[in-house]
This record gives structure tokens, sequence and C-alpha cells, in this order.
């Protein structure tokens, strides 16, 4: 079909992949972290506080405090190309183009920070992505987490007069491929280590316990995610939660009670991994990585190693292709 002479360009239709995590400052200064706890926190999904009682106390005490303390742990982890989730993401992106033929385009962005997921949505839109799977990559679903970034998307789409037709990726947390490659991750990472652990630990990011209470699965499915892998490897692996904040009661046990109380009973070698997480990133590389083990070593740890998430490594990489391309079934272009 000729368009008429004065008819806008047109692009061509093309499918759409978007990758989404968390989110991250971006410096490891403290106004750049400050800007971004200040979004994070004051996402209802994640603060599940009425904002008249939760702001005060997020404005005037936490967001004067804590931004100097986590800037100094952004500055141990912090990479050359940026943050590591956020490079991360970026390299498993670019790892993912172009795998599902010249019609899909993949991209990137973040819950909370930059890239934003409302910019990338538009910046797909027109480059004539007609259809676009969102991608949270949460193996374990929850409310903060999974169901956030899918707010923040369909909020964006809710501004658009022409939307996409949308997908998004469901949890994944017991599927084949999921626990086949953190298999192969974990047995790849044990195999270089110099000292044979007595003790796996699988740390998965906290939540208020209130949350299982509420009805979210998150506990459940960190249960079932550890118990396949465990049976996977031919090991019980030993389940904690990680990163609580506040005052709330959270899911037990916590990690780092965990590694404190392990020397005690007679567990000098240990490893962990962070199944939870998709892409290495504050939370495993400078909680578990470094602080971790100064509080395994100072209770009588002698061996400690921190076995890093899938990333953007060909096990990782291939196994977000089989699930990303059963979610693309069916959205063939056609003329």
């Amino acid at each position: 079909m000729i368009l008429p002479v004065d008819h806008p360009p047109v692009a061509a239709r093309k499918i759409g992949v978007l990758l989404t995590n968390l989110g991250t400052p971006d410096g490891p200064d403290a106004k750049s972290v400050k800007r971004y706890l200040a979004e994070f926190l004051s996402d209802r999904r994640v603060v599940e506080i009425p904002p008249i009682a939760w702001q005060p106390i997020l404005r005037g005490i936490i967001l004067n405090t804590r931004p100097k303390k986590s800037a100094h742990a952004y500055g141990l982890v912090w990479r050359e190309d940026g943050s590591p989730l956020a490079a991360i993401t970026r390299l498993q992106s670019a790892a993912l183009q172009g795998v599902f033929g010249p019609d899909v385009v993949v991209d990137w962005a973040m819950r909370y920070g930059n890239p934003s997921i409302p910019a990338r949505l538009t910046a797909l839109k027109q480059a004539g992505c007609d259809r676009i799977l969102i991608a949270p990559l949460y193996p374990q679903y929850c409310a903060a987490t999974t169901a956030t970034a899918n707010d923040k998307a369909f909020a964006a789409l809710a501004t658009m007069r022409w939307q996409p037709a949308i997908r998004t990726l469901p949890p994944y947390h017991d599927d084949p491929a999921y626990i086949d490659a953190l298999k192969q991750s974990v047995e790849a990472s044990l195999a270089r280590l110099d000292f044979e652990p007595e003790v796996i630990v699988a740390s998965f990011h906290g939540m208020p316990e209130r949350t299982l209470e509420l009805g979210d699965p998150y506990h459940c499915h960190c249960q079932k995610t550890a118990r396949l892998l465990g049976e996977a490897l031919g090991r019980d692996l030993v389940i904690a939660f990680q990163s609580r904040f506040g005052r709330a009661k959270w899911l037990t046990p916590a990690t780092d009670i965990t590694l404190e109380a392990l020397p005690g009973q007679g567990v000098k070698k240990v490893a962990i991994l962070a199944p939870g997480f998709s892409a290495d990133c504050l939370e495993t590389l400078e909680e578990l990585a470094i602080r971790g083990r100064d509080g395994f070593e100072k209770a009588g740890g002698t061996h400690f190693a921190y076995l890093p998430c899938l990333n953007e490594g060909a096990v990782g990489i291939e196994m977000l292709r089989t699930l990303l391309a059963r979610e693309l079934e069916g959205w063939n272009i056609t003329a």
C-alpha cells in the first residue's frame, strides 16, 4: 500500500521484550542514593503503611540518615560500567538481542531509577513494537517486586492513546529450565572452590511476615525453589531471608543470624547463593559476599564462599531464552 505524501512515518512492525528489574541509584553518592530511596520507599507495594503515617518517617528520618550509609555500601561494589544490577541487566539484554529473530527487539528497564519502564516502553512503541512482552526478572512472585514492575508498565500504558498489546512473564520459581540453570551454575561454582562446603545456604530477599498472611505466594515460591534445587543437587539447602528493614516482623530465619550461628553448630565451611536474584547487586555483593562473610568468620567460620547469580553467563541466558521464547509463541509478524 502506498501511503499519502503527508502521512507521518510508520515504523516497521516489531515485537518488543522489556526485561525489568528492581532499580539502582545513578551513582554511588548520597544524593543519588537519596533520590533512589525516596522513589523506592514511597511505593505503596513496598511499604504498606498509610502515607500519612509513613511519609514523615521517611522524609524526616530515613532519607536524612540512610543514604550516606547506603552510598558507602554501593561504593564497595560499584563497577566501571555502573551499578552491578544495571550493568548486568544491560548485558543480559544485549546477549538476547537477535536470538528471537530480526523482528524482536529486546530492551531493559528499572522499576526505580533509570532507565525507567515508561521511557523504554515509549521507545519500544516508537520503534514499531505493537506487541510487547514485559519480563520482570523475579523468579519468585511478590507484590513488592513483580506486581509493582507490572503496575508501572500498566500506568504508562494508561497514558497512551494507541497501546501495544501486552503480555507479562509469569513467575518461574519451579520451572525446570530455571532449576536446571541454577543447578549447573551452583555445580560450576562449587567446582572452582578449594574447599568442600559443609552447608549450602540459599538466601532469598526478605519480606515482612504480614505479606504471607495477606496471601502473597513469595514465601511458598522460595521454599519450593530451594527444595527443587536441593533435590537437583542431591543435598539439602538451608533456607534464609536477608535484608530486614524496620521494626516489622520479617520472614525467618534471618540470613545474618543463620550465618553467625553456624560455627557454633560445628559448621566451619559454608557456601551461600541467592536464587531469588537474577543478577548480582548490592544485596548479594555487599550484604552477602562482604558482610555475610564478615559475620560468619567473626563467629568462628573458617571457609566462606558466595556463589554468583546466573547473571549474563551462557547458562542463565539460555534459560531466559527458553522462558521468553515460550511466552512469545503465537506472536509472529505477518505482512
